[in-house]
């Protein structure tokens, strides 16, 4: 009884993990926030629970492996990614010092920087993340066009099977 009482628990904090990953990087798709990576980690969650999870857990991984691959296939890629990442610093500093509505702003003044301090932080944080990923994926990928080969080779697998 204890053991099928363990086995429920578990079962239950993986449904509740992963779909809360999986809502919360769709809804970070569109706000400040690492979205793929939540939906990739509420898919790998959810993949331990259903199978149709768990058949698009190495599809989206071998994607997002090629994404990190062309991210520094090209120096003006890196840069770009730079200025991104401090692009989303500096808006976070905004947030996070919550200026008062300027007088141009047509909209009501509830819409003027939603979200507030954990918006800034959630971007901020963001940021940190993005550099992070930049530097790792130049680390793997960059002047490697094999890897991204054998990448193009192992999506070409998985979408086969």
């Amino acid at each position: 009884m204890l053991g099928s009482m363990k086995a429920a628990a578990r079962r239950l904090t993986l449904e509740i993990v992963g779909w809360t990953l999986l809502v919360a990087g769709i809804a970070a798709l569109v706000l400040p926030g690492p979205g793929l990576l939540m939906v990739f980690a509420g898919m790998a969650v959810l993949s331990q629970q259903y199978d149709w999870a768990e058949r698009r857990v190495e599809p989206l991984r071998l994607r997002a492996m090629r994404a990190a691959a062309y991210g520094v296939a090209k120096p003006s890629r890196i840069v770009a990614s730079g200025f991104g990442v401090l692009w989303m610093w500096a808006w976070g500093v905004v947030w996070c010092l919550d200026p008062a509505v300027p007088s141009w702003w047509s909209l009501p003044d509830s819409f003027w920087l939603p979200g507030g301090l954990a918006t800034g932080v959630s971007l901020v944080a963001s940021g940190f993340l993005a550099l992070a990923l930049l530097a790792w994926s130049y680390r793997r990928f960059h002047g490697q066009p094999e890897e991204l080969r054998e990448l193009e080779r192992d999506i070409d697998r998985a979408d086969a099977a």
